[in-house]
């Protein structure tokens, strides 16, 4: 089973409900940015079908200009996606951090005020955030992407198809093992993000079986509350569907996946961050990264190796505050 504190996530999350809102705000926002843009473009798609001579013409406008829609804000969020990651999802783990220390926090608006500066005063740059977490996600899948790294901790057949879909869950896993790893950056109060991020990666090496088990019990517990929450927006995303020109039944499938998205990044992720931290630092307390490990990593992956070329040419401007304190 899982080694972690439901209750003692569930009241993190709670602690943090400024931040949960905002994450609504920000993942609503963006679904129903899909939403607009989706109809918006299905209505002058099936306007401009309207001129040609096919009778079918309006509906596949309508479909290719809500396609198009689509495309639009997917390429808007892929662009604004390391902002969201240092504005947003990097404060709320900075006090979820703080909750699991035993410190104080702020509690409204002073708390996004307070995770917000804490982020900027550590990682001055959201491009350097955003650099080290994408060579994590690339260091965690060489981690995790072979058969022997599966088998080891779960007893499973030899057959292709099981292989395949317990890879599934692992990738969808690692969606919470490199927060945790900006977590431990966070918590150590870092002076040098790529170096901590190194050491972060050989210490979930050094422990990868437990910590990775915990994160694919989370993992199964959050889609399956999501696939839920699919299935209960599917008869309202049908009726927004239902306003577009053209015959649309896809799109209620896709409506209610992006929503049921965003509820679960907003409300339900944030639990997964604050369980797995429980076991990700109770784990490592009083450990020091294996040089063996280290030797491992580097052979096995060049993005590994860049983390540690980058951290030898590290010079921050100037040296991070300490942490502020919170407002009383």
């Amino acid at each position: 089973m899982w080694d972690f504190s439901v209750g003692k996530a569930l009241s993190a999350v709670i602690r943090t409900a400024p931040f949960v809102l905002l994450r609504l705000a920000v993942y609503v926002g963006i679904a129903f940015a899909y939403l607009f843009a989706a109809g918006f473009g299905a209505i002058l798609g099936f306007g401009f079908g309207h001129f040609g001579s096919n009778p079918d013409a309006p509906a596949g406008g309508a479909f290719w200009g809500a396609l198009i829609g689509f495309g639009l804000v997917s390429s808007a969020l892929y662009l604004g996606r390391q902002y969201l990651l240092y504005l947003v999802k990097a404060a709320h783990i900075a006090v979820l951090v703080e909750i699991y220390d035993g410190q104080p926090i702020p509690a409204g608006q002073a708390q996004l005020a307070h995770g917000t500066q804490f982020v900027r005063t550590h990682f001055a740059e959201a491009s350097v955030l955003f650099g080290v977490d994408l060579i994590v996600k690339a260091v965690l899948r060489i981690i995790t992407g072979t058969l022997n790294a599966i088998t080891a901790f779960l007893p499973i057949p030899a057959l292709r198809s099981i292989v395949r879909f317990v890879n599934a869950v692992l990738r969808v896993s690692l969606t919470y093992v490199d927060e945790i790893i900006l977590a431990y950056l966070i918590r150590t109060r870092t002076t040098n993000p790529w170096a901590s991020a190194e050491d972060a990666l050989i210490l979930y090496a050094q422990n990868y079986k437990h910590i990775l088990k915990n994160a694919v019990w989370l993992a199964l517990f959050m889609w399956g509350i999501t696939l839920a929450i699919f299935l209960v927006l599917l008869a309202p995303a049908a009726a927004m569907a239902a306003l577009f020109p053209g015959h649309f039944g896809i799109w209620a499938f896709a409506l209610a996946f992006i929503f049921a998205w965003a509820i679960k990044a907003a409300t339900i992720e944030p639990f997964a961050i604050a369980a797995l931290m429980q076991v990700f630092f109770k784990t490592i307390e009083g450990q020091t990264p294996d040089p063996l490990w280290s030797q491992r990593l580097s052979a096995a992956s060049g993005r590994f190796r860049e983390l540690g070329s980058r951290a030898a040419g590290w010079s921050p401007a100037a040296p991070p505050a300490s942490a502020p304190k919170p407002a009383t």
